[in-house]
């Protein structure tokens, strides 16, 4: 069994929807839809927005579901300038950029005594998702790469900059990391799935109502792709 995690309504409605017979069940405050979708067992959730929800939601489906994976679907902000709104950025790795304990001694980003700075995504799920994207949505670029992820929503240069010079990510955005750090812990495979939603920038605000949407649908057209395809 899937479990797909979606910080907002607008991320996993669609596919909810998609659903064949869901069994809804509520913990801590989230609804978790079990079903199929394309054949393919599943467990649907909206976390809520940011880092501590993320991880509650990911070892909720590890306890409870016994998934045996996890997929991050949702919107960023892009930190490379080729990068462009609407594009699919697919994590190599995740890290959370607001971690700083350098008076310690330890690499931004690293979480104390951890003895790792950022969690691996799985390989194969990268790479299937990467076939599919490109089938599903044959106009959008996908690159794979680093995604930075901290409880903030960066609109702002500065930010965007700080985060780009020391971190060298793809894309940032506020669950990601959370989320893969709660896979690493239970030793199962996870990938963050990125659609480009904003610039990361002054721009951010103004662009998110307006674009919001079209990402949201890449982002949808690629996991069932992904389903159809395992």
């Amino acid at each position: 069994m899937l479990g797909i995690i979606g910080a907002m309504e607008v991320e996993v409605k669609e596919l909810r929807e998609m659903m064949e017979n869901p069994q809804a069940q509520t913990v801590a405050g989230m609804t978790f839809y079990q079903g199929t979708i394309k054949g393919k067992e599943v467990v649907v959730v909206r976390s809520g927005i940011g880092k501590v929800n993320a991880g509650i939601c990911s070892q909720i489906l590890v306890d409870r579901y016994n998934v045996e994976g996890i997929i991050n679907t949702g919107i960023a902000g892009s930190l490379k300038n080729e990068i462009n709104i609407g594009d699919i950025v697919l994590a190599t790795v995740a890290v959370q950029h607001d971690v700083d304990a350098t008076g310690f001694g330890y690499p931004l980003g690293e979480i104390p005594q951890m003895g790792i700075k950022e969690f691996p995504a799985d390989e194969k799920l990268r790479t299937l998702a990467e076939e599919c994207s490109r089938k599903a949505n044959p106009d959008i670029q996908v690159f794979c790469g680093r995604v930075a992820s901290g409880d903030q929503f960066i609109s702002s240069k500065e930010k965007k900059n700080w985060i780009s010079a020391n971190f060298d990510a793809y894309c940032t955005e506020m669950e990601g990391a959370a989320i893969a750090q709660a896979a690493y812990l239970n030793n199962i495979p996870y990938l963050v799935v990125r659609a480009i939603s904003d610039k990361a920038d002054d721009s951010a605000n103004m662009d998110y109502s307006e674009f919001e949407a079209k990402a949201v649908e890449n982002s949808v057209r690629l996991m069932v792709a992904m389903l159809e395809a395992m």
